[in-house]
């Protein structure tokens, strides 16, 4: 008896103490976190420094929400040197994965985008896009000049795309070829080859394709966990957009010719205030344009001497061949701005002529108004009077009184002697005195 209840007792001990172990381990083993998200941005049109705040925006935001990824969905022609560099540097030390994705279908990755896809740790493309055509565009003052600072910038700009292609295991021949040569490739010759890591046909698509893929940095490695997870789109803000919109070089034209609009208007009017108060905010945004656009000086300064014409011709008339020179200065100044950029950063030809001819008709007629107000005769004040004719209300011999201009005048006359109910005409005024003479028939 004593036997048996002690068996049965060191049975019941036995499962006490399996039971509370297990659930010790259950208890101890970590519990994975919930999963995270992935911040989407989407980048169209130019390199430019609005683009560049936008993608380290979203970078840090990515980083100290500790998402998933960053998706970058890429839409570019090029850009400016200077903000591709900025952006490259950024994902290079990025310390969440990032992915670009060259979408949607149509878009391109040319010239500074090539640059940027490389340097992603996932680089994808949406069927029928493109990629490539990366070689520098240097403005210069002579041609001598240019083709030895292209040179220079090619060659940096190849040593820089080879160092991101080995970082990044991605073809470096191929892509100094882009730089080199500007080749240019579909998305399935661009997965063949190496420069990008697949081929999506939308966001979902692509986030379901990488899903669990190894990211390595040079400090960090992480599976990817993308499928299943939340987008959030992250926009750009105020400031991005508004630079966004004047590194348009069309915009930036626009902005000067209202500034100049404001300011003749000014000169013009000194009481009115508001065109002045335009057109200085208009000057001020159309230069901080072409700083961020790296323009020709001297187109700038052509766009400038056509302003002093248009100036000069209305405080000194003469006759339209000022303003005609202006217009001219400001269509050549025009062209000139962004003469030796790529093609997508040039003012458009169209434009610069509509604005020219725009502006020259505006000034033709401003300043033909000016001369005809200046040959017309006077409509106010004694000026008027001269060359008006009335009727004399006594005998002027010489001197008696006129009815002129519905009033009665004394009048004086140096024709000998006019009587009564004759017409006479103003000669000119003397304070309250008019010199009259007898009416032409």
């Amino acid at each position: 008896m004593i036997r048996e209840g002690f068996g049965v007792s060191r049975r019941l001990w036995l499962l006490t103490v399996t039971l509370l172990v297990w659930t010790g381990l259950v208890t101890a083993a970590p519990v994975q976190p919930p999963p995270g998200e992935i911040i989407r941005i989407r980048v169209d049109g130019i390199i430019a420094p609005s683009s560049a705040r936008y993608i380290l925006r979203a970078l840090r935001e990515a980083e100290s929400k500790r998402a998933n990824a960053l998706v970058v969905e890429l839409d570019t022609p090029g850009g400016l040197l200077k903000s591709m560099d900025e952006i490259t540097k950024a994902l290079l030390n990025a310390k969440v994965p990032v992915i670009v994705y060259i979408s949607p279908e149509g878009a391109r990755a040319a010239s500074a985008g090539v640059f940027v896809t490389y340097a992603a740790h996932i680089a994808a493309m949406a069927p029928a896009t493109h990629i490539g055509a990366a070689h520098p565009v240097v403005v210069g003052q002579d041609g001598q000049q240019d083709q030895t600072m292209l040179e220079k910038v090619t060659n940096d700009s190849v040593a820089n795309i080879r160092t991101i292609a080995r970082r990044r295991n991605r073809n470096a021949d191929w892509a100094e070829k882009a730089v080199r040569q500007s080749v240019s490739i579909d998305e399935a010759e661009a997965v063949r080859l190496k420069v990008v890591d697949l081929v999506a046909t939308d966001l979902d698509d692509l986030l379901a394709k990488i899903h669990g893929r190894g990211v390595a940095s040079e400090t960090w490695a992480v599976p990817l966990t993308t499928k299943g997870v939340p987008v959030r789109t992250f926009p750009m803000d105020i400031t991005e957009r508004f630079l966004d919109l004047i590194s348009d070089p069309n915009i930036g034209l626009i902005l000067m010719t209202i500034a100049i609009y404001g300011i003749i208007f000014e000169l013009s009017n000194p009481s009115a205030i508001l065109p002045g108060v335009v057109g200085g905010i208009a000057l001020i945004l159309a230069l901080a344009s072409f700083a961020v656009l790296q323009v020709n000086v001297a187109g700038v300064a052509l766009i400038l001497l056509s302003l002093v014409f248009f100036i000069a011709d209305i405080k000194v008339p003469g006759h339209g061949v000022l303003t005609i020179g202006g217009v001219i200065a400001f269509f050549l100044g025009a062209l000139l701005l962004t003469e030796r950029q790529a093609p997508f950063l040039r003012v458009s030809l169209q434009l610069a002529l509509f604005m020219a001819v725009l502006t020259g008709m505006f000034f033709l007629f401003a300043v033909g108004a000016g001369v005809r107000a200046q040959k017309a005769r006077s409509r106010m004040g004694s000026e008027s009077l001269v060359g008006a004719k009335g009727v004399a209300r006594t005998d002027l011999s010489p001197d008696g009184m006129v009815y002129v201009a519905g009033e009665m005048w004394t009048a004086k006359t140096d024709a000998g002697q006019i009587s009564e109910g004759q017409r006479v005409e103003v000669v000119s005024v003397d304070g309250l005195r008019l010199r009259v003479r007898p009416a032409q028939r």
